[in-house]
């Protein structure tokens, strides 16, 4: 039988809620401990776990708790030089849950480990940038942390007054989430960090990022740094080698929410992600009516942007320090896929019953939204505003890169746009 001791930082104290157990990760069922139920103050970890005495099901459990690991290849190569089973998310979890997105750990009853920051030299960070998911799977292990996605990236702690980048190890947690260029995918660093600017010239609220470049801007020599929104440094953060500790705020993307695993985070007919959406926006957000159309400008953005990747586990819910207030987080992982022809032209979820890029018009996103329940001209105008400001979104944030040095940054710009006017 295994047992795992589930905690959740609240207000900077590491709490233990519950505990998953089970024979296998086939049957491991997460149950909150009496103790944390006992507590007027608790809050679920999820909207899809309530609280509650009864064990939830292995399948519900899995959901949640396999949404914190890493996918795809970046899934295989940790999975292989662990020598775990792929599926056998409890076991990955248990070696890398002591830092994942949000505020969760994962560890076993008793167990003891040092924490702290160890340096990164810039040849280690050269590494990262030119090794590919080989040395990022590394990094992971080697650290213990957990990132969600496909794409190979870490977590490290970064000191802006010096310019320097550290490991975490242990318990300690990271300030950014680091991501390596992709090597079937030219100039996407740069796609991403103008999308991202473009993003918020649009009104979107999004996470301060930036490019590392290590040589002459080519992908080989780019990293893509994004300063967590779950992470905040405050003045009486303790610290630890001589670094302030962020503390951790809570978080979860809406797969998690939803209860849905991570394997179904593209809709199928009748799924209906959009509407669950907001739906959960409108009964857990502090701030629904806000919060709503804010979701709803993200995805016209990621519409007129040309993002087909934009996955529900590509929006989430940020927590306050007590867990007592849920907003809509900021954006990330916004990036025009559509520049690319290996891509997909098909939509991570239905607009107005409509999924391929060519085929969806204005008129489908007044029917959706009716079906999530926006007023029409809130809707209408919304989608005006980031259509008709979506070119020079994109020219100034590429300009604003071309002029620090990044030589492709108008190339890549000038293929965002021809890539829009083939969709609009």
């Amino acid at each position: 039988m295994k047992k795992y001791d589930v905690f959740l930082e609240i207000s900077g104290e590491q709490v233990l809620v519950g505990n998953i157990e089970g024979n296998s990760f086939e049957d491991a069922s997460f149950c909150y401990a009496p103790e944390y139920l006992s507590q007027s103050s608790s809050q679920a970890i999820s909207v899809s776990m309530p609280l509650r005495e009864i064990s939830f099901s292995p399948q519900r459990t899995k959901a949640y708790f396999d949404g914190l690991l890493p996918e795809g290849f970046m899934r295989k190569a940790i999975a292989s030089n662990m020598h775990f089973d792929e599926g056998d998310y409890l076991s990955i979890l248990h070696h890398l849950g002591k830092e994942c997105l949000g505020a969760i750990r994962i560890d076993e009853k008793g167990s003891k480990e040092t924490h702290g920051y160890d340096a990164i030299s810039s040849k280690q960070v050269k590494e990262l940038a030119s090794e590919g998911a080989s040395k990022s799977s590394e990094l992971v292990i080697k650290t213990h942390l957990s990132l969600t996605g496909a794409s190979g990236k870490v977590g490290l702690y970064y000191d802006e007054q010096n310019n320097k980048w550290f490991l975490p190890r242990g318990i300690a947690p990271s300030t950014h989430i680091v991501k390596q260029s992709h090597i079937r995918l030219d100039g996407i660093v740069t796609n991403e960090q103008i999308s991202m600017m473009a993003a918020a010239k649009s009104g979107i609220e999004i996470p301060e990022s930036f490019i590392i470049n290590l040589g002459k801007g080519i992908d080989s020599e780019v990293l893509f740094a994004t300063k967590r929104y779950d992470r905040i440094i405050r003045e009486n953060s303790e610290t630890i080698n001589g670094l302030k500790r962020p503390f951790r705020l809570h978080q979860e993307d809406f797969a998690q929410a939803m209860g849905i695993s991570s394997t179904n985070k593209y809709e199928k007919i009748g799924d209906d992600y959009a509407v669950k959406m907001f739906d959960i926006i409108r009964k857990y957000s502090a701030i629904p009516l806000e919060d709503q159309i804010k979701l709803w400008r993200r995805i016209v953005f990621n519409f007129v942007l040309g993002n087909t990747d934009a996955h529900i586990k590509n929006y989430s819910l940020l927590y306050s320090e007590d867990l007592m207030k849920k907003r809509l987080a900021p954006a990330y992982d916004m990036i025009s896929t559509v520049i690319y022809e290996a891509t997909t032209r098909e939509m991570a979820f239905g607009i107005g019953g409509k999924r391929f890029l060519d085929d969806i018009q204005i008129d489908d996103f007044k029917i959706l939204a009716s079906q999530v329940g926006i007023g029409q001209r809130i809707a209408i105008r919304v989608y005006e505003e980031v259509l008709g400001n979506f070119e020079k979104a994109i020219l100034e944030s590429s300009r604003e890169l071309a002029s620090i040095g990044f030589e492709n940054a108008m190339v890549i710009g000038d293929r965002i746009l021809l890539a829009r006017k083939k969709i609009l």
